[in-house]
Parts: C-alpha cells; structure tokens; sequence
C-alpha cells in the first residue's frame, strides 16, 4: 500500500509540472500575437491533449500493476486469518500402551566375600613373628604368626602350682575326715554302753549325758569335714581350671587361620605389642564365593524369593556377565526405606569379582498386573500434581491427572489415572492447547519406546 501511495504521488507531481509548461506556452502565444498565433495555439492544444492521455495511462498502468494485486495480497490475508481462527489446532499425540509382562529390574550392590573374619590377638604379647602378609592365600589352620608371652608362661607355672598345694590340701581334709569318723565312733560306742548301764542304775545319770553329747559333737565333726573335703575338691576343679584356661591362651600364642582365604588385611609387624582381645593383626576373607546385598523396592518386593536368578554386571569388565541366585531375604520390609533386603551369591573360583567392588545387578520379573505406559514428553506438570492432555472422542482436551510410577527416562509408569490402552496424548503441549480446545490429532510415527532398566 506505501508503494501505492509513492506512485501516485509521483504521478501527480509529473501531472502537476505537465500543467506548468502548457501555461508557459499559451503566455509565450498570447506575448506574440497576429494572425500566426492561431496555429501554434492549435497545436499547443493537441500537444496537451496527448499529454492528457499520457498521464491518464500511466495512471491506469500503475493502478493494475501496483494498487490491484498489493488489495489483493491483502484480501487473501485476511481471508487466511479469519480461516485460521475457524480450523482446529493440529497437535502430535502418542498412544497410550500396556507396560510388558516382564520388565527388566536394574539395582546397585557391593560386591562382598561370602565369609570374612578379623584375626585378633588372644595373648598378650609381643609379636615374635609372622608369616604371611596381604594377598597371601592360607588354608584352614595355617600357621600366620606366634607370640612371643614370658608372662603367660609365669602366670601358668602358678596355676599349676596351685593345683598341686589344692591336691595337698585335699588329702589333708580327707585324712582329718577318717580321723573324725573314728573318734565319732568310739563316741558311739561309749555312749550306747552307758546307756545301758544307767538303766540298771550302775553309773550316774549325768555321766551318761555327758557322753551322749560327745558322741552328737564328733558327728557334728564328722559332716564339717566332709563338708572341708568337698571345699578342697571344688579348689582342686578351679585351680585346673584355671591352668586349663592358661594352656588354651598359651596354645593362642601360635596364631592360625580360622579357615581357607585370602589375607585381605595385615595389621602388625614382628616386635610390636599385641594385647588380648583388642589388638587387629590380620583380616581374612573367603573369596572363592562373593556374595552382594540389594535393596529391593515394595513394588517388587513380592518377587523376590529364594532360587530367583539374578545377572551381576561390572563396570569394569563390560563383556563379562556373572550368575547369581538369592539365596536369603528378611521377608520383612525396612519402614524407613520401604526396601526389602535379599542377599545374592555367586561362584568366584575364577577371582575376577573382588569384595568391595560395585556391581549392576539384574533381575528378569514377570508382572502379574503390567501398568500403563505413556511417553515422557507428553507429561505436564502443574502445582496440582502431574497430568496429561487427553484427546477425548469429540476431538477437544481434557486434562487427566495421573500418579506415577517407574521413570524410564523416554517413558513412565501410570499407577494410577483415567486413562485405558489407545488414549491419545498431546505430545509436547503448548500455551495453546487448553481445556476444551478443538484439536486436530496427529499420531507420532513409530512405537513408544518400551520399558528398559527399572530403577530401585
């Protein structure tokens, strides 16, 4: 429309200065006067008529060429506009699909021995030497170190001793004992033959009594000794007691290992002081079978039993994979982390796996109830929970909210929601797709991606 405007303006002014040299003209004729002036004034007037003409052209020219076509560009715009606004909006949706029946489960473990054990010092001592250090393989019973104790050997020389003076002491008690029962004996005697003799009236009474109460007081006698017997006796068992306590200590001077594995730990050096019970000298595990603990979230805690096979991978070792089994459970579920703890062992005879290493570890899980699938980008979240735009069948949005399960990255779990296998979801929803909005659907090529690795 400016391009419009320009031409006109510079056809007017083309007009305008047309007019100026025909009123130069007809004032030089009317200057000259006679009867010769009618011809030119003639031809003056035939030159503007085909001036007249001219311009009227070249009007019209620019009017078809410039004022037309830029009316019409205008027209179809306008046409396109109030078209726009009257035909539905085009959105890409995806399909809502079924999860598969068996779904791959991916946790994290650390790799453990099946058996590892510290080696404590049961003597002290110094250590006098030893004979294996880290990454040494033992067998069960293997001589690893000896304690060098003086003092323990002292202190079981005086158990034994004491042993002896509580045996000494014994034969004391008991020869005390038959002596007592002798004495106890002829207390007897006397006392039944004067018992006899007073009833006849042949001793006095009161000596009769006396002897009635020695023979009480030696069987009186009799019972402590017996009584001092069994003390010796009780001294005797404790004193060997103690001596045996010592030769098991002294037989812990010479340190062996508990059972057949690989020296993981190596705490001390010969020379250096080793207490009883505190002192760390070595640490031993079993590595010919590792062993890996995971923690299995509730919504697949119901699968996870004894014999179910696992499959162990190590970041390390990218094309090696390792078979494991379950082979224990706490069959009860951790309330702080909602996890069930299983245990997994695996061979290792050949000693690639090592403890402490960590290990991706993989269940194949067959689903009873699979849940629903929908692609990631076609989520919104909102300050009212996460949804989805629904295409309803009369081809308007409706917005579902949904409560999510598994995130597999290019797609997630619905737990819960009104939505069935088909939905058709707006992919990517912009500003414009609102509630009840007339869309046009256009389904994305290609399947929805399916559910891969699970994370606990």
């Amino acid at each position: 429309m400016q391009d419009v405007e320009q031409r006109e303006d510079s056809l007017r002014a083309e007009i305008e200065q047309l007019r100026r040299k025909v009123a130069d003209q007809e004032r030089q004729l009317h200057q000259g006067g006679g009867h010769g002036a009618a011809r030119p004034r003639k031809a003056s007037t035939g030159i503007v008529f085909f001036l007249a003409l001219v311009a009227v052209g070249i009007f019209v020219a620019l009017f078809f060429v410039g004022y037309l076509p830029q009316s019409k560009r205008q027209a179809d715009l306008v046409k396109a506009a109030v078209d726009e606004g009257k035909t539905d909006l085009t959105v890409t949706v995806a399909r809502v699909v079924k999860a598969p029946g068996v779904t791959n489960l991916v946790l994290a473990g650390n790799i453990q021995a099946v058996t590892e054990a510290p080696i404590l010092a049961r003597a002290t001592g110094y250590l006098k030497k030893r004979y294996v250090d880290i990454g040494d393989h033992v067998k069960e019973g293997q001589l690893v170190a000896e304690i060098e104790a003086p003092e323990l050997t002292q202190q079981l020389q005086q158990a034994q001793a004491a042993v002896e003076q509580a045996n000494a002491l014994l034969e004391q008690s008991n020869a005390s004992l038959q002596q007592g029962r002798a004495n106890a004996q002829l207390a007897g005697t006397t006392a039944e033959r004067y018992a006899s003799l007073v009833k006849r009236g042949a001793v006095a009474k009161q000596d009769n009594d006396n002897f009635q109460a020695q023979w009480e007081a030696q069987k009186a006698n009799v019972l402590a000794l017996e009584k001092a017997v069994m003390a010796a006796k009780s001294n005797i068992n404790a004193a060997a007691a103690n001596v045996a306590r010592l030769n098991e200590i002294d037989g812990h001077r010479k340190v062996t290992a508990p059972f057949a594995g690989v020296i993981t730990l190596r705490n001390v050096d010969s020379g250096a002081l080793v207490n009883e019970g505190s002192t760390l000298m070595f640490r031993i595990a079993q590595t010919n079978r590792v062993r890996t603990y995971i923690n299995v979230p509730q919504s697949e805690a119901s699968n996870m039993k004894v014999g179910v096979k696992a499959t162990l991978t190590i970041p390390d070792l990218p094309s090696r994979k390792f078979e494991g089994t379950i082979t224990h459970t706490s069959d009860a579920l951790d309330p702080a982390s909602r996890t069930l703890l299983a245990e997994i062992q695996l061979d290792n005879q050949a000693g690639l796996l090592l403890p402490g290493m960590y290990a991706q570890v993989s269940f194949k899980m067959a689903r009873r109830e699979p849940p629903l699938l929908i692609r990631a980008d076609t989520l919104v979240i909102r300050a009212d929970g996460p949804q989805v735009a629904k295409v309803m069948p009369d081809r308007t949005i409706h917005y579902e909210k949904l409560v999510l399960g598994r995130d597999f990255g290019e797609t997630m779990e619905v737990i819960t929601g009104n939505l069935q296998v088909g939905d058709e979801l707006v992919a990517n929803p912009g500003d414009g797709v609102q509630e009840k909005t007339k869309v046009k659907p256009v389904e994305i090529k290609g399947e929805a991606p399916a559910s891969g690795r699970g994370r606990g």
